[in-house]
């Protein structure tokens, strides 16, 4: 058994548990030092939660046989109150402090060793937001319910929206998912995502200064049968009943225990960035995958008027890019993506992007050996295409809680000396399927996403040619089949099959948590998320050899005042715009607005008027027939590509560049 411990250990007795400080600070760990109060990044998102009644247990009660509270100092003689349990948490990220949050609640002695909190705060800042979903809201609501209401007041609610697969290419929906009704059903808080160093900030502050050792790194540790003393790299050592690791993928505790065995790339690099930028149909969507073949994109709404994003490519590991070339890279990556995954890369600012490859662990069938036990990333590390890895890690640190209370009721009841390994061996039976399932789940996604496939003939290399006739992928029309159908059983047990082991915590909704109205016809109805879409519309030019066609032409939501496009002005009453090029005629097209949507209607033009939809096909414009225009269409006006135009929804018109061209535009 030394084996596994490395070196054997220095002996110094071990210092004091009790509330160890980390070097004198100005301010609290999670706190911004630029502000006097810990700065919240999502608050401009005045997301307010129904006032709720406050269900925390009171630590220093227990209870008896029979289900009656007992203060500590009425239990009867024959059954002394055990010593108080002492957990060392190895990892100050969010496993560790919620993990730390949770025994604190139920009355056990906590002390947690970080690394470098700074270093943690700063990682947060560019990873960006983390999704809770309504699984772990829930169980964070059964740990300490003012926390959990802390936390959904700040997060930015994704839940009550669609959300959802979406076609890379051509911005169409492929599957829409319903994450709404799983938590409404089961009185289950609904998603939300919030700023990592928020998150951190409620955690910490809901722990305290005096639990969280800044500036410790666990290097190693020796389980001496009835307690287990860690060592830091300075040299230190703690003295506890039990250690748990929680210190990510790369941890030293799981090392230590199970000797080094590296984690599994994905095949995939993933560049990450956050940006200043408002979809037109911010109140429709909440989050979608952009579905391609070897690579996929992810968006986001996270509060505040900000967009996160995540882009995925197949690639060996340890790639780099040259200076401030991320987003260069990227626009060549996913050049010809719709509009959606173009104006986002287009508004995030370089130093904004942040890249790293993904890896995960394969879920092994012991978690711990001894006093000491694994949680999160350190033991079950997963892909992030679900959006569970935090929520499991929450899971976790509900369920081991629980266990280790289970053990000190049965030692406080029966006199007998508590039995820590069985309730980490409880612990282990209780979490492993689920989490293993939930991680295979993930790694499914993640293929899923990055093998589809719109058309017969993508990726099939000399029959690439098959593309032009659109001709359906079986694959994507057998994938849609089986998602439509398997998806909400899939969402029904993620998001709310824990729910019925949550003890401390009554099954009710929030007033806040309300889908709109419209959400169900939504779901059904594409057309119906487009009429409600807001913003407003533009005609961008996309051909440069014409001056006259170089600035971007407004459509206004006025049914009295159609848009004329012609070589002069228009006798009818509208808006005419004039542009001078043999191709178009005195008056070429009339554009005019209908219950919150566009159509164009060609006036007889000589040389016609053609559309280039979502999917590539190109078409004439029959004369005096309106024809409904959708946004990324391309209008062409006349048969030889010198003026057309792209048709854009923005909730506020771009900056342009000094050249005069406009960054948020794509080349057709």
């Amino acid at each position: 058994m030394a084996l596994l411990y490395s070196a054997p250990l220095r002996y110094s007795p071990p210092l004091p548990f009790p509330k160890i400080h980390s070097p004198p600070l100005t301010h609290s760990l999670f706190e911004d030092p630029s502000s006097s109060a810990a700065c919240n990044p999502l608050s401009s998102s005045n997301i307010s939660s129904a006032n709720c009644k406050h269900r925390r247990r009171c630590v220093s009660k227990l209870v008896s046989a029979s289900g009656a509270r007992l203060a500590a100092s009425e239990l009867p003689s024959s059954a002394p109150a055990p010593a108080n349990l002492r957990i060392l948490i190895a990892g100050g990220g969010i496993g560790g402090l919620v993990l730390a949050l949770a025994a604190k609640r139920k009355g056990f002695d906590v002390l947690v060793f970080e690394r470098d909190i700074s270093a943690i705060r700063g990682e947060g800042q560019y990873r960006g937001p983390i999704q809770i979903q309504s699984n772990a809201l829930a169980a964070l609501e059964a740990i300490d319910m003012d926390v959990a209401e802390e936390v959904m007041k700040a997060g930015c609610i994704t839940g009550d929206r669609i959300n959802g697969l979406v076609d890379g290419i051509s911005g169409n929906w492929y599957v829409k998912f319903d994450t709404f009704t799983p938590a409404a059903e089961r009185g289950l808080p609904v998603t939300r995502v919030i700023s990592r160093m928020t998150l951190q900030q409620i955690l910490a502050r809901a722990v305290g200064d005096d639990i969280i050792l800044n500036y410790s790194n666990v290097i190693d540790f020796v389980d001496n049968g009835d307690k287990v003393t860690v060592t830091l790299e300075n040299g230190q050592q703690f003295e506890g009943d039990l250690l748990v690791g929680a210190d990510g993928i790369w941890s030293k505790v799981r090392k230590i225990l199970f000797g080094p065995k590296d984690a599994s790339y994905s095949g995939y690099t993933c560049y990450t960035g956050n940006a200043d930028f408002v979809p037109p149909d911010i109140e429709t969507v909440g989050y979608r995958v952009f579905l391609g073949h070897k690579q996929y994109f992810v968006s986001s709404d996270v509060g505040a008027g900000k967009m996160q994003w995540y882009a995925f490519h197949n690639e060996p590991p340890s790639g780099t890019d040259v200076p401030n070339g991320k987003k260069e890279r990227l626009l060549k990556i996913f050049e010809g993506w719709c509009d959606n995954v173009i104006d986002l890369l287009h508004a995030t600012n370089e130093e904004a992007i942040l890249r790293r490859d993904i890896y995960d662990r394969i879920p092994i069938m012991g978690w711990g050996k001894g006093r000491v036990t694994l949680l999160g990333d350190s033991v079950h590390a997963m892909q992030p295409n679900m959006g569970q890895g935090g929520c499991m890690a929450i899971e976790d640190c509900y369920q081991l809680a629980i266990e280790l209370e289970k053990s000190w009721r049965h030692s406080v009841e029966t006199g007998a000396p508590m039995d820590i390994m069985s309730a980490l061996k409880r612990y282990e039976s209780e979490r492993r399927v689920r989490v293993a399932i939930i991680y295979g789940m993930a790694r499914m996604a993640a293929i899923m996403a990055s093998t589809y496939k719109p058309y017969l003939g993508v990726g099939l290399g000399p029959l690439s040619f098959l593309t032009k006739f659109r001709i359906p992928h079986p694959g994507r029309v057998g994938g849609r089949f089986f998602i439509k159908f398997a998806m909400p059983l899939m969402l029904n047990w993620v998001v709310g099959g824990n729910s019925s082991n949550l003890s401390g915590r009554a099954l009710s909704c929030r007033l806040t948590d309300k889908a709109n109205d419209q959400l169900k016809r939504w779901f059904e109805d594409d057309d119906a998320m487009e009429r409600a879409m807001g913003g407003e519309w533009f005609l961008f030019p996309t051909s440069t050899e014409n001056d006259n066609a170089s600035k971007p032409i407004h459509l206004a939501k006025d049914v009295a005042r159609p848009l004329i496009i012609g070589t002069r002005t228009a006798d009818e009453q509208g808006v005419s715009v004039v542009i001078n090029s043999p191709q178009v005629d005195e008056q070429h097209v009339r554009i005019s607005c209908k219950d919150n949507v566009f159509f164009l209607t060609d006036l007889r033009s000589q040389d016609g008027t053609w559309i280039t939809d979502n999917e590539l096909r190109r078409y004439r414009v029959r004369p005096n027939f309106p024809v409904r225009i959708h946004p990324s269409h391309i209008i062409e006006l006349g048969n030889n590509k010198t003026v057309m135009f792209r048709v854009k929804v923005l909730k506020t018109l771009p900056d342009t560049n000094t050249n005069g061209e406009q960054p948020i535009l794509q080349a057709v």
